[in-house]
């Protein structure tokens, strides 16, 4: 077992105020980008929308780490970005660069050697270069046909060291930019879900009912003529907790669920005996296989039902899925 820590009385009080003023510094950097959200931004915008390429993102050190995820939020966001290190850029990986991209450098200091050596050849390039530092009057802010101000009065570190109050500023300028960007080019949920096919959002998005239904042999049903006993084994080897009731042209008569068993049983009528059309229930709601699995969902909860059966436009008995299928799916 892992030993627990233990802390005096002081010790829990000194660590919660320390923790306390690197929030609070850092909010207070955040809250002073406010006012530069100016016309600077604006055109750096209007750069990135005029991009025919791909938005590339450079920075060195701890500004590479925030400049892999702001190119990561650009490109789930709608606008094509990846992150190219400056010093694999000079060593070969320049060449992913190309006339038709903006390149977007990130640097607390504007001098990062590295970023230097590779500005000649960018600018040859002929490549719109927006330049996010905090320092206006750097090499870096003079060279950039845009630069944004991400200065910030302090960093949280005590010593006024170690990148962070100025990483999260200019992390929380580079979504500033994403979801403007965004907002610009009608960015929809569905775009989104497109670009996130494992996430949550993409299943409930993008899945249908009938990637998810079970089809053919697996769909219970009987004739509507049948006993129920017949009923009752078919929704036994199906696994589904109903089955379908169709006519002799394969549309649907009715459904059998559990819950008719039980109101069955509850009438005290004998089911050896039942037939399954003066049990079961009719009008019973249904669904078509175009549509969303997340509307199933929502059909189920507001019908208080486990399991929908899926017809085509000719009322012919197609598919069938319950709650578990949704579950399995990832949907719920």
């Amino acid at each position: 077992m892992t030993k627990a820590a233990r802390l005096s009385p002081e010790q829990t009080s000194k660590l919660q105020a320390l923790g306390l003023a690197v929030i609070k510094t850092e909010a207070r950097a955040v809250e002073a980008l406010a006012r530069r959200i100016n016309s600077d931004f604006a055109r750096a915008c209007a750069y990135m929308l005029e991009c025919e390429g791909r938005i590339i993102v450079t920075g060195m050190g701890k500004s590479g780490h925030i400049g892999g995820k702001i190119a990561a939020t650009l490109a789930s966001t709608g606008s094509p970005a990846f992150f190219v290190h400056p010093g694999e850029a000079s060593h070969g990986d320049l060449g992913m660069i190309t006339t038709r991209d903006v390149v977007l450098i990130l640097s607390n200091s504007g001098e990062t050697e590295e970023l230097l050596t590779i500005l000649p050849l960018i600018k040859r390039l002929g490549a719109p270069l927006i330049a996010m530092t905090g320092r206006p009057d750097s090499n870096l802010a003079r060279e950039a046909d845009v630069h944004i101000d991400v200065s910030v009065e302090q960093e949280a570190c005590p010593l006024n060291l170690a990148p962070t109050s100025s990483t999260t500023a200019t992390l929380a300028m580079g979504d500033a930019m994403a979801i403007a960007l965004l907002e610009a080019r009608g960015f929809t949920e569905e775009d989104f879900a497109r670009s996130h096919p494992g996430g949550t959002l993409g299943r409930r998005l993008l899945l249908h009912i009938g990637d998810i239904m079970h089809t053919g042999a697996a769909i219970p049903r009987v004739n509507v003529k049948a006993a129920l006993p017949q009923a009752l084994i078919e929704m036994t080897n199906k696994g589904l907790g109903m089955t379908a009731a169709i006519d002799d042209q394969g549309r649907l008569a009715g459904i059998f669920t559990d819950g008719d068993l039980r109101r069955t049983l509850d009438r005290g009528l004998d089911i050896r005996q039942c037939k399954l059309a003066d049990v079961m229930t009719t009008g019973c709601t249904t669904a078509r296989p175009n549509q969303l699995a997340a509307e199933a969902l929502q059909i189920m909860e507001e019908k208080k039902i486990n399991a929908l059966l899926v017809l085509d436009e000719e009322q012919r008995l197609i598919g069938a899925l319950n709650m578990h299928d949704l579950l399995r799916a990832g949907v719920v």
